[in-house]
């Protein structure tokens, strides 16, 4: 896939630069980061013609070659697809989110490997390598509409998207066709329709719950959730083959990653060079010429460091290691952070509230079961504060991802311990159960931070980053109502052993959807970014991950950030073609 290159030298300081000859450092552009958006970056920017290097701190990932665990049986994995007590022990921080498994875990960034503070309890998830967390996301692919693009400016808080859904429609659509998204046309305002694939289908306790929540709640729906698992051939990668072990890594290339996808676009060109094991340091700015003109690198492996020159610069090392580079990257000109002139950088860290369950079962439908292992579930919309909804006691709303499955006969003779009746017993479907995941919208506080430890670094030299960000009272009161809500709907469906908990550990980060530390706005003095992801300080430097995100939503965001990667990769390559950069 492309060029790839690894130092080897043991230098081991910024004071001995290797420049490797400018000439030969030298790209069109740069990005920095190959997960979500680093791949769509790197996709856009070579597909334009610009010669790209793509820097990517951790280890190469080859699509299939490099999926280690895909086909493996649970049964012979050496822990039966447990986490040991040691694992357990060593990533707590890890293991809060309740996302690793000992056939994943190769793909996640243990605790010791690159710590941070937590100043409040914070759980930071990461995968380090090639195609970063796009090998791991939950694949649900919601748009946003204009009730999300607005609610700030409807609210009075914070500050106003510059972009409405009119603006990055035309390129939800672009990178739909190309990502592979499986759902149904609902005409739903609150998730406007995109480009799909033939859905997947509900099974029949889902269908069931469905009828019961539009026949007693009039403007609540339930859908087959839009993910991005292809359900027919598209651009060389085949349809899901309803396994559920995307997280091991697809090598159907079903699951839509940059592995998968958008680096082999990339590479096709001929314009890719990926640099792997290269931790990015700093942003280099020249204060005479008033731009970016490239940035310096640490070798992962050998501390050598490194400089690497570009005309324009992509930011996406994803939310939280984007802050830490902008906020690490001084200068005479930017003594707080690159292109930090409003303050902000770090600032307004959201996640979604991810702290409410439901889970049921349903006693009906003993004569059917579901077809083969799909990989997502069911999703019911926004309902609260929209529409001719109005509550008093947040503002905002949230969705549910949920779903129906059927487990194992249950042992209940206790006559029979072993053997073939046991595991005949084990052998026929058991009972129905559902789970039910609230997704809450958090907002965005100025005090939600992330900053730079003024003593602590890391082994690549650089500070370690520290969080101090939690929820509010209006995700609490939030909260409550997804528990609330979330039993009626299945009581009232005839649902038994309703059961809402509040998931133990579920602090900030637990959603795995960091967002808001370098945002996008209208003013310059309130924001880092304008309506194209470009820097409003450094023209030539754009942010397109999680980091630009002026709220939140309740809808899984990847998918908003591949659109507006896509639509900057455009306005960027427009402006170096007129000159402006």
């Amino acid at each position: 896939m492309g060029i790839y290159s690894d130092s080897t030298s043991n230098k081991d300081s910024l004071a001995h630069i290797n420049s490797g000859g400018k000439e030969k450092n030298t790209f069109d552009a740069i990005v920095i980061g190959s997960g979500m958006t680093g791949g769509w970056a790197a996709k856009e920017l070579c597909e334009k013609g610009l010669k790209t290097l793509v820097i990517e701190r951790g280890r190469n990932v080859e699509h299939v070659k490099d999926y280690t665990t895909a086909n493996t049986p649970v049964w012979a994995l050496p822990h039966h697809d447990q986490l040991t007590k040691k694992f357990l022990a060593d990533n707590e921080q890890l293991c809060r989110a309740g996302v690793v498994s000992e056939s994943t875990q190769h793909f996640f960034v243990k605790d010791k490997e690159h710590p941070y503070i937590e100043e409040k309890p914070f759980t930071w998830v990461r995968g380090y390598q090639v195609g970063g967390k796009s090998l791991l996301w939950g694949r649900w692919t919601q748009r946003w509409s204009d009730h999300d693009f607005e609610a700030n400016l409807r609210d009075g808080i914070a500050v106003d998207w510059p972009i409405r859904y009119k603006d990055i429609a035309p390129w939800y659509s672009y990178v739909e066709k190309f990502v592979g998204v499986s759902g149904t046309k609902d005409n739903l305002p609150q998730v406007p329709d995109g480009e799909f694939m033939p859905p997947m289908e509900m099974n029949c306790v889902e269908k069931h719950l469905k009828q019961s929540i539009e026949k007693n709640y009039p403007g609540r729906n339930l859908i087959i959730s839009r993910t991005a698992n292809a359900t027919q051939p598209i651009n060389g990668r085949g349809p899901c083959q309803y396994r559920d072990l995307c997280m091991r890594g697809c090598p159907f290339g079903a699951a839509f990653s940059s592995n998968a996808a958008t680096l082999p676009a990339a590479s096709k060109t001929g314009n890719l060079t990926m640099l792997t094991n290269s931790v990015v340091h700093s942003i280099i700015y020249d204060e005479k010429k008033g731009r970016a003109t490239g940035v310096r690198v640490i070798n992962a492996n050998t501390k050598e460091a490194t400089e690497y020159f570009a005309k324009i610069i992509f930011v996406n090392g994803g939310t939280m290691n984007t802050a830490l580079l902008l906020l690490n990257s001084t200068s005479s000109r930017f003594p707080n952070g690159f292109g930090n002139d409003s303050g902000v950088v770090g600032r307004n860290l959201m996640d979604h509230n991810y702290r409410g369950r439901v889970y049921a079962n349903f006693d009906g439908f003993q004569d059917q079961y579901t077809y083969g292992r799909r990989p997502t579930g069911v999703y019911i919309p926004r309902f609260r504060n929209f529409a001719n909804d109005k509550q008093q006691n947040f503002i905002r709303g949230y969705a549910y991802a949920c779903g129906a499955s059927r487990g194992t006969g249950e042992m209940t003779n206790h006559e029979i311990e072993i053997g073939k009746d046991l595991k005949d017993n084990l052998s026929e479907p058991g009972a129905w159960n559902w789970w039910m995941v609230g997704m809450g919208e958090c907002l965005p506080y100025t005090d939600n931070r992330v900053t730079l430890s003024k003593d602590k670094k890391d082994e690549w030299g650089m500070p370690l980053l520290q969080v101090n960000a939690a929820f509010r009272n209006n995700e609490d009161a939030m909260l409550i109502d997804i528990l609330d809500q979330g039993a009626e709907m299945l009581e009232k469906a005839g649902f038994k052993n309703v059961n809402p908990l509040v998931v133990p550990h579920a602090v900030m980060g637990h959603g795995i959807h960091e967002m808001g530390t370098a945002r996008m706005g209208r003013d310059p003095k309130t924001s880092i970014l304008n309506g194209f992801n470009q820097m409003h300080s450094v023209k030539n430097v754009f942010v397109s991950d999680g980091a630009c995100m002026t709220s939140g939503g309740c809808q899984n965001p990847s998918i908003t950030y591949m659109a507006l990667t896509a639509r900057a990769a455009d306005y960027a390559v427009g402006e170096m073609k007129k000159g402006n950069i």
